[in-house]
């Protein structure tokens, strides 16, 4: 390691904030960016040619489920927010601020706090204590918090802290012991399967509890046109609610589960073609907020599994970067748009400050050529585990460097 001054020359500098793209260097000193475009280089100044690629800043992910920080340098993450569905649920401040911790050097991890005593949906947790410890929002984990007044004195609570409530938006009466969604698929494979309304009736309940309220409120994964449509009538009334999701459920209809691949089986599953188009637009058009990786690497002993048996969940993300870049090469997004849903949104959902290209700004940043192409191989990823559904898949765009406080991580 060394504190020599990093100079990234001949690059595309995207800034999500500003919404502009230029041409130039950038300057990276003690850990904050120090110039950017034509500037004196130091002679001490370590340089990388980008040769055209981009930069920009370091992508902020919100509701992984694993620490993984070769797949986070990898996906050019600097910043993950950690669901609290750990071993034991983050449900204490001591556990808190260990998660904290878990990441230093390479990377920021920023807990989000279990809303209730064990995840168990029933007792609340100490939210104010966790937040004190460095909590960044409070969760309700893989699953909703079923008793409505539960959910009620939480967002009461939350809201009363400042902190943003995320929810996982599924109905569990109706979708028992499914593990996939309602259609031609699950029936002609005899899978376990819900309608696609478990999730707009979530949905619908915990946004009249906010409305009562006042709280924030943001939905990890939507993946419905009627939830999406909820959500939207819930702003027009003034409600501060917000959604993500992966790109996994706007590549990927349920179709994609044929065959039986348990790398294929996710939480919330994988919709329709007419419910994945519906997410297409709502990115279009502003209604989902930001994306995730939903990263939930799983093991061969998980995985390898009847479908119905195995674990849902991906690794994600090393592959957050390269499959979003879909959307702007399909064009339901601009290149500074796709990079403001990928690390200026989660930076506001959690209280940081959005990731610019500002002097002054810190000095967390990825370089990406966002036309390099490659092939997915599960066999070949960073992750913990290489539970991807996209093996195989020929791709382009990917990160040469993930820069964590002007310190080169990969």
């Amino acid at each position: 390691m060394t504190n020599a001054p990093l100079a990234i020359l001949n690059a595309r500098l995207i800034d999500p904030v500003a919404g502009s793209e230029t041409r130039g260097g950038i300057l990276l000193k003690d850990g904050a960016i120090a110039a950017t475009g034509l500037f004196d280089l130091p002679a001490d100044a370590r340089t990388i040619d980008a040769r055209g690629a981009v930069v920009a800043p370091g992508l902020i992910d919100v509701g992984v489920f694993a620490i993984d920080l070769p797949a986070f340098a990898a996906g050019g993450i600097t910043r993950a927010a950690l669901m609290p569905d750990q071993s034991p649920p983050l449900d204490e401040v001591a556990l808190v601020q260990r998660a904290a911790a878990a990441g230093k050097p390479d990377l920021w991890v920023h807990p989000i706090a279990a809303a209730t005593r064990g995840l168990a949906g029933a007792e609340l947790a100490e939210i104010g204590l966790m937040r004190s410890g460095g909590a960044v929002a409070v969760a309700t984990g893989r699953r909703r918090i079923a008793d409505a007044g539960t959910m009620q004195r939480l967002l009461a609570y939350a809201g009363a802290l400042g902190l943003p409530v995320i929810a996982h938006a599924e109905d569990e009466g109706l979708a028992g012991a499914a593990v996939a969604t309602a259609g031609e698929t699950a029936t002609r494979l005899g899978l376990a399967s819900a309608p696609a309304i478990t999730e707009a009736l979530a949905v619908a309940r915990d946004l009249m509890l906010a409305e009562e309220t006042g709280a924030r409120l943001h939905f990890r994964q939507i993946t419905t046109a009627r939830a999406l449509d909820l959500i939207r009538a819930a702003r027009k009334r003034g409600l501060a609610v917000t959604c993500g999701i992966s790109p996994a459920h706007l590549l990927l209809s349920d179709t994609a589960v044929t065959g039986f691949r348990t790398f294929a089986r996710l939480s919330p599953p994988l919709r329709d073609e007419r419910d994945r188009l519906a997410c297409l637009a709502a990115v279009a058009d502003g209604t989902i907020d930001m994306l995730c990786s939903a990263h939930d690497p799983q093991g061969p002993e998980a995985k390898r599994l009847p479908f119905a048996d195995a674990e849902p969940g991906m690794a994600g993300a090393e592959t957050l970067l390269t499959l979003s870049l879909n959307l702007v090469r399909d064009g339901h997004v601009s290149l500074p748009r796709l990079l403001a849903l990928l690390s200026t949104a989660p930076a506001t959902l959690i209280g940081l400050d959005p990731g610019s290209l500002a002097i002054g700004a810190p000095a967390d940043l990825v370089l990406f050529d966002p036309d390099a192409p490659w092939v997915i191989r599960a066999e070949a990823m960073a992750a913990k585990a290489g539970n991807t559904p996209f093996d195989g898949l020929p791709v382009q765009g990917k990160v040469r460097h993930t820069i964590k406080g002007g310190t080169i991580v990969l």
